[in-house]
């Protein structure tokens, strides 16, 4: 099948293909993010150094676990490790060296070249919300399904702001759990021409990822390119378990991205102190960095830092608080003296609807993804519910804020246009700019306009029902869904991708653990 598959993409693809894109929908998406703002950075050179010192300390006197990989504890060992049992302690500075032979930022190729995405530098990658079992929408919050996880993903597809059509961005609980991955990836693959995420909960699928991105990208691609972006978390406290590592080294041996994140909730994963998180932080992300590139020198990767803290009176996880924004902006700093690409923040909240708290926590977060220098923003939409659940209404709600991200990060512009002292001159004092030159020529562009908020008269939203923003976004994602088509697919690899599901579901049993 991918002789057939190779032999098409060498005569330029199909002619049903072309047909395909002339009488496609065409919709604007946006470019990923290039920051003209400045970084906030909070720690001065002396809290760096302190913090780079602990860290160095931690690794070499405590050690971290590398639990069920006898493989990991060879690389570790033959690096210049010690290695006692499962604990790694890593020599000063040894995984600062390691960390040195991880590009700086890398490219990620999408099918469609347009989508492509820089990750890295001053450049920002918005992808949707990874990972929740619960869906919510009008009915109510329940199960999700494979048909909830094809719907989310037309809804990033058609989504302007959103670069990137993410991984796990709902659990199908109705697809065996052996088998669900094949599903999921069928579905970016064909469903939307943005970049996307491999599997990572077994490397049997993780290797499925790379063989079916092989079929639609082509195997000689793949080898000299990065197509997948997939997550790597880490057990913190300072755990790196074998079913996690196993996923990153096939990632890493096939020149495909990882991010290496630390999962923290301050107070119960990580000390209560934003310096005793930072220091956890470091030590997780040198030891999985130096890790990835034991396993392949160059591989490219991403550091993570998921941090949120623990509300002591419930010992539930918190969202959009001073201090989650503090470990952010930290390690921020630390990941880019490191020279790696950043991951972190996204739309976070811990409320169960869609709701003012789950508003003021998501904007809190946005807004510190931005100005903390992150790179690739996972969970950018559709996150409820302290991550257990994906909601359609959110997703649409969140993925519309984002437009303010990308304007914010424009920056202010000082070009002769920007500075407008030709407006200023032709009014003069006392009138007004709504009819001026410089407004007629600039006011379709001037300013963001969002696609779910009312701004209209009390008079008019009174009478058009007096909707709220949930019941505004629900409109939209009928109109999301009723406008979507599917993105031209050679139907030669459609053909042989669907096939290579069919026979990998065919080849095992069931499993729903």
């Amino acid at each position: 099948m991918n002789e057939v598959v190779e032999g098409r993409r060498a005569r330029g693809g199909g002619g049903a293909a072309r047909r395909a894109e002339r009488s496609a929908v065409h919709f604007e998406v946006a470019k990923f993010i290039e920051r003209k703002i400045p970084n906030l950075e909070i720690l001065n050179e002396e809290a760096l150094e302190i913090i780079e010192h602990n860290a160095e300390t931690v690794l070499e006197e405590i050690g971290v676990n590398f639990v069920e990989n006898p493989g990991a504890l060879a690389l570790w060992k033959a690096a210049g490790a010690e290695v006692t049992g499962e604990r790694v302690r890593i020599p000063r500075g040894l995984a600062h060296q390691l960390c040195k032979t991880a590009p700086s930022s890398y490219v990620q190729h999408a099918r469609n070249p347009e989508r492509n995405v820089t990750i890295g530098g001053n450049g920002l990658v918005l992808a949707p919300v990874y990972g929740p079992p619960f869906v919510r929408d009008e009915g109510g919050r329940r199960y999700a399904t494979i048909e909830d996880f094809r719907k989310f993903v037309k809804l990033g597809y058609m989504s302007k702001w959103l670069h990137h059509s993410g991984g796990t961005v709902c659990e199908p609980t109705d697809v065996p759990v052996n088998k669900r991955h094949l599903d999921m990836l069928h579905a970016h693959m064909t469903l939307s021409d943005k970049p996307y995420m491999g599997s990572v909960t077994e490397p049997s699928r993780a290797a499925d990822s790379v063989e079916m991105s092989k079929i639609l990208f082509g195997s000689d691609f793949v080898d000299q390119n990065t197509v997948m972006t997939s997550l790597i978390n880490i057990n913190s406290p300072m755990t790196f378990d074998g079913v996690m590592m196993g996923a990153l080294e096939v990632y890493a041996k096939a020149n495909q991205a990882a991010i290496i994140s630390p999962f923290i909730v301050g107070g119960a994963m990580s000390p209560v102190t934003v310096a005793g998180t930072l220091t956890q932080v470091l030590v997780e992300v040198l030891a999985g960095v130096a890790y990835s590139q034991l396993v392949r020198k160059g591989a490219p990767v991403i550091a993570g830092a998921f941090v949120t803290s623990t509300d002591m009176a419930s010992g539930a996880p918190t969202f959009g608080t001073p201090e989650a924004s503090l470990v952010t902006y930290g390690a921020g700093q630390l990941v880019r003296r490191l020279g790696l690409p950043y991951r972190s923040a996204g739309s976070f909240c811990g409320s169960k609807l869609p709701d003012a708290q789950a508003a003021y926590e998501t904007a809190n977060s946005l807004n510190m993804g931005l100005l903390a220098g992150v790179n690739f923003m996972l969970h950018a939409c559709g996150w409820l519910e302290g991550g257990l659940v994906s909601s359609f209404e959110k997703f649409v709600m969140d993925a519309d804020q984002l437009g303010v991200l990308h304007h914010l990060a424009k920056g202010i512009d000082l070009s002769d246009n920007g500075q407008a002292m030709d407006a200023i001159r032709e009014v003069g004092p006392g009138s007004h700019y709504l009819g001026c030159a410089h407004t007629r020529a600039n006011f379709k562009d001037a300013f963001w306009r969002s696609e779910v908020l009312d701004y209209k008269p009390f008079e008019t939203w009174d009478e058009e029902g007096g909707r709220d923003t949930v019941a505004l976004a629900r409109e939209r994602i009928a109109k999301m869904l009723g406008d979507y088509q599917k993105p031209a697919i050679d139907p030669a690899i459609d053909e042989a991708l669907t096939a290579y599901v069919a026979q990998k579901k065919a080849s095992m049993p069931d499993a729903f653990m």
